[in-house]
């Protein structure tokens, strides 16, 4: 699997916050006072009380702009933290890329004293009710199959969780996997696709002809004449879950 040293040069451009998801996250956060950012590139979504970010990838934390909170190299399995190290610990689109998921987990749970927040998605409805992977990339969403977390497992790990939805704008500005569902034209912009592990993991050659197929669609008007639909809602549930943990 390619890691974030590979495949997170451009993350710094394309994947900036989103204010819509930042704010459910930090409603979620609640009133605790210090918060640890694990898996945290370049430091989206940290609210002004992170006091540390966790990240394995030395080209994400030099993407860091500044005045982010500290930053220490390391991974979610082994956190160099002692126990309760802070109120709050949040883990947003990593746990996916976790060695270990179970010792990953328990790590938050140790060092968190009050709550634990993920962000991550549900592959079953991912892949129903996002065209993208549904009608272009099955192939490249099979990937996915192996490497997306059971929600029921992640909640069983966090030792019982809340789960709440997590809406995705139509002008998305977080360039994540299904930030452009009503901006097709941009999965054609290798930019755009550098920034989404569906497509760096997959490879070209498993994405290419599906992305064909989608160039094709969108210059004889096909797709929109089949998703005419979307182009007048302003966010969908294609399956992202912000799960909230309490200890």
């Amino acid at each position: 699997m390619a890691t974030y040293d590979t495949l997170g040069a451009t993350y710094a451009r394309t994947r900036r916050p989103d204010p819509r998801i930042a704010a459910q996250i930090h409603t979620a956060l609640g009133n605790t006072t210090d918060v640890i950012n694990v898996g945290a590139g370049t430091g989206s979504y940290e609210p002004p009380g992170t006091v540390l970010a966790v990240e394995p990838s030395q080209v994400m934390l030099t993407q860091r702009p500044p005045g982010s909170a500290p930053a220490v190299q390391a991974v979610a399995e082994r956190l160099p933290l002692r126990d309760d190290a802070a109120d709050a610990v949040m883990a947003l689109l990593t746990i996916h890329h976790w060695a270990d998921l179970a010792a990953g987990i328990a790590e938050l749970r140790r060092v968190a004293r009050r709550r634990v927040v993920v962000l991550t998605w549900d592959q079953d409805v991912f892949r129903e009710r996002f065209w993208l992977v549904r009608e272009y990339l099955p192939e490249a969403a099979a990937l996915d199959d192996a490497r997306a977390v059971p929600i029921d497992r992640l909640v069983e790990l966090l030792g019982g969780a809340g789960q709440e939805p997590v809406p995705v704008p139509h002008d998305c500005v977080d360039g994540f996997g299904a930030a452009y569902w009503r901006r097709p034209h941009a999965y054609l912009d290798p930019q755009v696709r550098a920034g989404i592990s569906l497509f760096t993991q997959a490879g070209d050659g498993l994405i290419t002809p599906g992305l064909n197929r989608l160039a094709d669609d969108l210059t004889t008007g096909r797709w929109h004449t089949r998703h005419a639909g979307l182009l007048a809602l302003d966010s969908v549930d294609v399956g992202y879950r912000l799960l909230v943990a309490d200890l």
